[in-house]
């Protein structure tokens, strides 16, 4: 959706990076057999470690599996399990709306790419709609009021923050256990905060130029740039409360994944974010054998 959540993969074990890489090529077979070749481009880290929440603690193994972009090598270890289709289901989901989203910020010649894009997933998401409808209207709901504040232009920060990060709270409800479902809940929405303030702040030049809505621009009447402080500070309180909600999962093997992310990955992608060099590492990022991100941290 946006690849903000990322791991900082020189500070796992060769075990850890393996049961990532896992998670990763699981989720590519889960969206490939559940939705079609085409939706595998759906595929990013950000829910890839939605599928790794998902997944822990819950019924699944692993399979070798080809991976179909390299036939030629040895099969991959792969996560499998119900959780990991039901995170297939809802990447498919977000990208849709994130396309739908793309065409209507766009004018007509420029939405024709987003346009052809949404033609070509159209059947992947009505299968995936049909398999989570609840999380399906959920994420319409979330996007009308997100919508709705940002033809308002509204100045209200935290209210279009809330808006985004209360979307990505309904995957939530794909975890069985009541107080599990909770807990992940408040991950995930302080994780949308956070994915909408890195995004805000890397969109804040371009939206500028084209005059579109920025909450960041909005909120501070053009002063921006001069409140990086206030936003490294509260995207920072976004990520240890999301690190709080972590605690009251049971995360068994996967606990070391997910600290990582939180703990070391974030602040190192919040870091370059806000440095200006975002843009510039995810282009020689591409593959799930990237070099690792390196940055600011802090332990667990």
């Amino acid at each position: 959706m946006f690849g903000y959540v990322r791991p900082a993969l020189d500070r796992l074990d060769a075990e850890h990076r393996d049961a990532y890489q896992s998670a990763y090529c699981g989720l590519c077979h889960a969206l490939g057999d559940r939705h079609g070749p085409l939706a595998r481009l759906t595929l990013q880290y950000d829910f890839t470690f939605l599928a790794i929440l998902l997944t822990a603690g819950a019924e699944g193994g692993l399979c070798a599996r080809r991976c179909p972009a390299h036939p030629l090598r040895k099969p991959r270890a792969c996560l499998a399990g119900p959780q990991l289709d039901a995170a297939a289901d809802q990447s498919v989901i977000l990208t849709w709306h994130k396309l739908s989203d793309d065409v209507d910020d766009c004018g007509f010649l420029a939405g024709l790419p987003w346009r052809f894009a949404r033609l070509l997933f159209r059947r992947a998401y009505r299968r995936a709609a049909a398999a989570q409808p609840e999380f399906d209207g959920q994420v319409r709901e979330g996007l009308a009021r997100l919508r709705a504040l940002e033809e308002a232009r509204s100045p209200q920060l935290d209210r279009a923050a809330d808006a985004f990060a209360g979307i990505l709270a309904c995957a939530s409800r794909a975890v069985p256990r009541e107080g599990e479902r909770r807990a992940m809940a408040q991950l995930l929405y302080h994780l949308g905060r956070w994915i909408y303030l890195m995004d805000a702040w890397d969109d804040l030049d371009g939206d500028l130029r084209r005059g579109r809505y920025n909450p960041l621009d909005a909120r501070f009447q053009g002063r921006a740039r001069e409140e990086r402080g206030y936003l490294d500070t509260t995207a920072t309180h976004s990520l240890r409360l999301a690190g709080s909600a972590a605690e009251l999962l049971e995360l068994g093997e996967w606990a070391p994944v997910v600290e990582n992310v939180l703990y070391f990955g974030l602040p190192a992608v919040q870091c370059a974010v806000l440095d200006g060099r975002w843009k510039e590492m995810r282009h020689t990022r591409r593959t799930s054998d990237e070099r690792p991100l390196r940055g600011a941290g802090r332990e667990p």
